[in-house]
């Protein structure tokens, strides 16, 4: 490990009456630490909360989220004019019988996501699609958001 190549392994301070001895085995403590976690198989588990990617043209803004596996009837959208929010609750079959995991990535149960938009949108037009295990939602800009092209007056 990169911590073990570049510090020493004992310093020369080894005086039991030195103040620096706690420091010692405080960095001993978090190399050891340290070792344990980073060598380890085991990851943390992914978030229930879906990635999303929000992008805009000159009429719309577009949110796509992953989703997979997730059933319509648990999944919730509200909108406003500066925001959207998406909810649901994202479950996996049982696995059959008393099971062990050696690795559970794919995270399962409650989430909300709000994210705040750029610009204001019309959020009585908003459409919402899902398929193949992706949230595509369409957001119309409001008119107050939208350029306008200025005449210039000679």
């Amino acid at each position: 490990m990169f911590l073990r190549a570049t510090w020493p392994s004992r310093p020369a301070y080894d005086n039991p009456f030195n103040p620096f001895v706690d420091f010692d085995r405080l960095r001993q403590h978090m190399l050891s630490v340290l070792d344990t976690t980073m060598d380890s198989e085991v990851r943390p588990s992914a978030d229930v909360s879906p990635a999303v990617n929000l992008s805009e043209d000159k009429d719309n803004l577009y949110i796509r989220a992953e989703l997979p596996g997730m059933k319509l009837a648990d999944l919730s959208i509200s909108a406003l004019p500066k925001s959207i929010s998406i909810a649901g609750k994202r479950a996996f079959a049982d696995e059959p019988g008393n099971v062990s995991y050696h690795r559970k990535e794919r995270a399962e149960g409650v989430f909300s996501r709000a994210l705040s938009l750029p610009t204001e949108i019309a959020p009585d037009k908003v459409e919402a699609r899902y398929s193949d295990g992706v949230l595509s939602l369409t957001l119309p800009k409001s008119e107050a958001a939208k350029p306008r092209q200025i005449a210039v007056k000679s």
